[in-house]
């Protein structure tokens, strides 16, 4: 269906090179470099709304096109850019893709509820992102076996539903890139260990905002823990550099 580039909200720059569909956890990598907050529930209420329609597979999964991906980042952007309500944003895209030359609505003004941080409509209200462990698996490029050995030494870990956070995708493709040289997971596990104990000087940085009453101070919050942990990945990546100069010297 929406197979080409919506083009009235500007290029999405999300969509991957590779004209094969992919899965609703590959989209949602793709999308979230521009789109942070974007998640699975997120993308699942869009095509409820009728802005999105993905092909399915005869197992039922959704594989959605370059288009569909163009098209979902212009949703996504004129919401983020213009508070546009989703009907008048589908109704601008329809208009495009039917070739009419239509101008984008003025941006209009936040709504008094979400500027006070009333809390939005269950599904517009942000929750984790989440994927299916055929979703992990497809995306990872690795079979069962192998997540079932890494989810033993705590590596990719489940929730009680059996859906992974979407940060899995990495974690899953970084560890099978370590096993080509020979990393098997019980010799990662000391990397698991430091990474919590960083991601908990973290937690304690910003655990004074998150309880603030303000939602704005709430989202500093947020922000604030992004830049620190691509500060301690930076810092984490240079000690290692360091530290095997003076071991191969």
């Amino acid at each position: 269906m929406r197979d080409t580039p919506t083009g009235g909200a500007g290029s999405a720059g999300a969509a991957s090179s590779d004209s094969r569909p992919v899965s609703i956890g590959m989209v949602l990598t793709q999308l979230r470099d521009e789109f942070p907050e974007v998640t699975i529930s997120k993308i699942r209420f869009l095509e409820a709304e009728g802005l999105v329609e993905p092909k399915r597979t005869p197992s039922g999964y959704r594989k959605f096109t370059a288009g569909d991906v163009e098209r979902l980042a212009s949703v996504l952007r004129m919401q983020r850019d213009h508070y546009l309500p989703l009907k008048v944003i589908r109704e601008h895209l329809d208009a495009l893709e039917r070739g009419e030359q239509v101008q984008l609505p003025a941006p209009t003004t936040p709504s008094r509820d979400l500027v006070q941080g009333v809390r939005a409509p269950e599904e517009e209200r942000p929750t984790a992102a989440r994927i299916g462990r055929a979703e992990l698996l497809a995306a990872a490029e690795v079979d069962a076996e192998a997540l079932a050995d890494w989810e033993s030494y705590g590596l990719v870990v489940p929730d009680a539903d059996g859906e992974y956070d979407v940060e899995a995708v990495t974690v899953a493709k970084l560890v099978a890139d370590l096993g080509r040289f020979g990393l098997e997971p019980r010799h990662l596990r000391a990397v698991k260990a430091a990474a919590e104990r960083e991601a908990g000087l973290v937690e304690q940085v910003v655990a004074p905002l998150r309880r603030h009453r303000n939602p704005q101070t709430r989202a500093h919050a947020e922000a604030t823990a992004r830049e620190l942990a691509t500060l301690s990945v930076r810092l984490h990546a240079a000690l290692v550099q360091t530290a095997l100069r003076v071991r191969l010297k």
